[in-house]
């Protein structure tokens, strides 16, 4: 069993990892694109991400960039309603930036890691974690979170609740295999790939 202090171990393992990932990845598109990071402005789903000063129209490239989140209550709230601790692990990952899906490479394959834009993209997220949550129970399946889409399969990458590994998924399936023991580890050995936006 983990201990208060492992988890905080683990945390904190993972936030440092996490932050050099995306550093990187950051770098990595300055690198391989001829302009900064952009997206369609929205006015109706705004961000912190936005880094523009000058006021935009919808539909304008804005510049963005990954930021650093304050503390949410969004992953208590998925607990109370499942009845049952989140993994610390992904309390973590979605809890640490605001940005947009962030594309990368492994052993795997091409994948996507999820991320959250928004507060309203936050409740989004927990909304299809839950769903994602009862049905895995229904099929009396282990329960498990995504946190990334692979191409071009379609599949998905889980943290297990229980391990905190992280296992190659289908929709509806057994998990079919583990790709890591942690996530820790996997983001550790991935590498950053441009962005379509």
């Amino acid at each position: 069993m983990t201990t208060p202090d492992q988890s905080n171990n683990r945390s904190s393992n993972l936030d440092q990892v996490l932050n050099k990932f995306i550093d990187s990845w950051c770098q990595h598109q300055r690198q391989h694109c001829q302009q900064p990071l952009s997206i369609e402005y929205d006015s109706q789903w705004l961000s912190d991400c936005y880094i523009d000063s000058d006021p935009l129209k919808d539909g304008e490239q804005c510049q963005w960039q990954p930021i650093k989140q304050q503390h949410q209550d969004m992953f208590s709230r998925l607990a109370d309603a499942l009845n049952e601790e989140i993994h610390p692990d992904i309390v973590t990952f979605y809890s640490s930036y605001w940005s947009a899906h962030l594309a990368a490479t492994s052993d795997e394959g091409d994948l996507e890691l999820l991320q959250v834009w928004n507060q309203e993209d936050m409740e989004r997220l927990r909304s299809n974690l839950l769903g994602h949550a009862l049905a895995k129970r229904k099929l009396r399946q282990q329960l498990s979170f995504f946190v990334a889409l692979t191409y071009p399969d379609e599949g998905m990458l889980c943290v297990h609740n229980d391990s905190g590994e992280v296992w190659y998924e289908m929709p509806g399936k057994k998990p079919i295999r583990k790709i890591a023991d942690s996530l820790t580890e996997f983001l550790s050995r991935i590498k950053p790939a441009v962005n379509d936006n």
